[in-house]
Order: structure tokens, then C-alpha cells, then sequence
């Protein structure tokens, strides 16, 4: 059974004050939200290391060239995407004849969140102060939106944790439902 069974696909600006008031309602729940953007980078991010997820049972490391072939990415940005998730330990790489990338844990091991923040840094909705802290309540009602930004950065935070390559690559492989959209 899907994760989202059950859930009411509704935009955020229909639900009006309701989940400004009261976000725990499930009605609000983040599941239900279909505008969330993800950047460039971390949707290309994502689907370098799910097709490495995809082939984690071969002897050798995945060249870029053929991650770049599988996935329909460009091999230039895809390079420097690589390196980033290098630097952030999710994969390794050898130099040289039969040399690529591999994922440096298992895909159970690996969320989307990780990816994301490996390649674009700490997920939240906005560049917003927390509440209560360098004057950012001093105009009215700014406290109350910074907790709302600061909430909702969380609960997509929280989302993107609950997703592993792992799962991922079963709904990729037809082994398991994908999510509603």
C-alpha cells in the first residue's frame, strides 16, 4: 500500500487559514502538499545515486559516463554533482582504469534529505531568521510567519528522511507501489 493512500492532494493556498492555525491537522500534513520545490541539483543528485542504487550488485564502480547515459543527465554538472556527494561521504571513488563511483553505504542507509543537504545544504523553506532572535519579531506579526516558515521547513525536512535510495529503487524496479501523486 502506498505511503500517501488516503491522502487528499490539495495546494497549499486552497487550505487558507486552516493549516496556518492548526498544521497538525491531517489535512496539512506535508504528504499533501504538491508544490514543494526540489532544486535542479538535487533532483540530478537524486537520480545519480539511484542509478547507482539500481546497480549496487555489479563488481565495479559506475563510470560517469554511463550514470550520465542511464539517468539522461548532462556529464559536465553531473561531475561536479559527484563531487559534492563525494565530499558529503554518501559516495567513493576510484581514479583510473575501471575506476567510477559507488555508493559509500547501503541504500537502505541513504535518505533523500542527506542528498539534498549534500548538494544544496540545510533544507528549509526560506533564508528566515528563527523566531524571537536578532530583533526579527519587531515588525508585526513576524514571529508568527518565522515559527509557520520554520515548521513547514521541518516537515519537508522530515518527509525527505523518510525516503531512502533503498525504497526508491524498489518503486523504480516495480517491486512496490509508487507514491500517489
Amino acid at each position: 500500500m502506498s505511503r500517501f493512500a488516503g491522502s487528499s492532494a490539495v495546494d497549499v493556498e486552497h487550505r487558507g487559514a486552516d493549516c496556518l492555525l492548526a498544521p497538525w491537522k491531517p489535512s496539512c500534513r506535508l504528504d499533501t502538499i504538491r508544490h514543494v520545490k526540489v532544486s535542479t541539483r538535487g533532483d540530478y543528485a537524486s537520480r545519480a545515486l539511484l542509478s547507482l542504487a539500481l546497480h549496487a550488485g555489479t563488481d565495479h564502480p559506475t563510470t560517469v559516463r554511463e550514470i550520465a547515459e542511464r539517468t539522461a543527465l548532462p556529464q559536465p554538472y553531473l561531475e561536479q554533482i559527484l563531487l559534492s556527494l563525494k565530499g558529503a561521504g554518501l559516495v567513493r571513488s576510484k581514479r583510473g582504469a575501471g575506476g567510477g563511483y559507488i555508493l559509500a553505504r547501503e541504500p537502505d542507509q541513504i535518505n533523500l534529505a542527506e542528498i539534498v543537504r549534500a548538494v544544496d545544504g540545510p533544507i528549509e523553506l526560506g533564508d528566515f531568521d528563527q523566531p524571537h532572535t536578532r530583533g526579527s519579531c519587531d515588525h508585526e506579526g513576524q514571529c508568527v510567519l518565522l515559527s509557520i516558515w520554520h515548521n513547514v521547513g521541518a516537515a519537508m525536512k522530515s518527509h525527505l528522511e523518510a525516503w531512502t535510495l533503498a525504497d526508491i529503487s524498489e518503486m523504480a524496479a516495480g517491486r512496490v507501489p509508487w507514491p500517489d501523486p
